[in-house]
């Protein structure tokens, strides 16, 4: 007997958080005892990847990739959007001080792997440097050219934005990020309906 498109995604669903699970041991277990191992947060199928190089200090506190004053910069910015913020996923480049930079590479390429996302929001040019060094398999180098959608493997498209960390304390910074970051509702909006 078949299974429902239900039980299909219920697996698929299921198979993403025991491998994002994993990957957090993983991570956890690299990081050691001294030091704070700040995991990705989200949907682990969301359409939207979110990628910035470090973890900031709410972050190093919770443990948690866009806690704080930048989660909630961009949980706003995707209402103004008309994005649904349950598909989205969003992580740094850097999970713990002193990661070496081939476990970042690593760790991120894992990350897509697990996460599938559609559409990959790189925020700044160290996580750009990051992206395009973790060689994910089938990918294209992405350009240094904010606010265009560009393609990254043959199912996955990239979006390079301004560092939104450092974005948010001036005005012109902010309005440089805003300008980039909201090809994500035209993007948004051409995609199926689940």
């Amino acid at each position: 007997m078949p299974l429902a498109p239900d039980d299909i995604s219920e697996r698929y669903l299921r198979k993403a958080i025991a491998e994002m699970n994993d990957l957090g041991h993983a991570i956890a277990e690299a990081a050691g005892i001294d030091r704070v191992a700040v995991l990705g947060s989200g949907h682990p199928l969301a359409d939207i990847f979110l990628l910035k190089h470090r973890p900031q200090t709410a972050e190093l506190h919770e443990g948690v990739a866009f806690f704080g004053r930048t989660g909630q910069a961009i949980l706003k910015s995707l209402q103004r959007l008309h994005v649904d913020p349950t598909a989205i996923y969003g992580t740094n480049c850097v999970k713990y001080d002193g990661q070496p930079d081939e476990e970042q590479r690593e760790t991120l390429r894992r990350e897509l792997h697990v996460v599938q996302p559609k559409l990959v929001v790189v925020m700044g040019q160290d996580a750009l440097s990051c992206l395009n060094g973790a060689e994910f398999p089938l990918a294209k180098r992405i350009e240094e050219r904010t606010g265009e959608v560009q393609r990254l493997t043959p199912t996955i498209e990239a979006l390079l934005c301004p560092d939104v960390d450092t974005a948010l304390d001036e005005e012109k910074t902010k309005r440089a990020f805003w300008a980039a970051f909201k090809a994500i509702g035209p993007w948004w909006s051409e995609q199926p309906p689940y």
